[in-house]
């Protein structure tokens, strides 16, 4: 599946790549655009991320959003679990319902607040990650 990138996120892509050495593979914006999701290549989010966080603190001051990074992974599970850290997974379920592929995440009880993000917002880029990368159109959480 070839994923569209605007102009937007190829530029966010390139400065992120200058600052940082990590390969972005996809970026996203999120709904209030005060947010971007890096998901960078399996292997390169310690290179994101840098020593003590230095890279991605320097990288949120210059770009000035807020930025979280996801590591890549052609494992959907792996993926899906990759996008909800530090919410604990304990099983992935994908089903059929309408047509549509539905993952149901079931997480650990007290990192539920964590799976959904302040205002809703690690959900709703997990389910447009999955979506562009797997075809998978919901996730429900249980």
């Amino acid at each position: 599946m070839t994923i569209k990138l605007t102009s937007e996120e190829m530029r966010y892509i390139t400065l992120f790549e200058g600052m940082t050495g990590a390969r972005v593979h996809d970026c996203v914006i999120d709904e209030s655009g005060s947010g971007l999701v890096f998901v960078v290549k399996k292997g390169d989010i310690g290179l994101a991320i840098g020593r003590k966080g230095d890279k991605i603190r320097r990288a949120r001051q210059v770009i000035g959003k807020s930025i979280e990074v996801i590591e890549y992974s052609d494992d959907f599970t792996e993926f899906l679990k990759n996008t909800f850290v530090p919410a604990r997974v304990k099983e992935i379920n994908v089903v059929e319902r309408e047509g549509k592929k539905v993952a149901i995440v079931t997480i650990e009880k007290q990192d539920k607040g964590i799976a959904i993000g302040v205002k809703g917002k690690k959900i709703q880029n997990a389910k447009k990650l999955v979506h562009r990368h797997y075809e998978i159109h919901d996730i429900l959480l249980a």
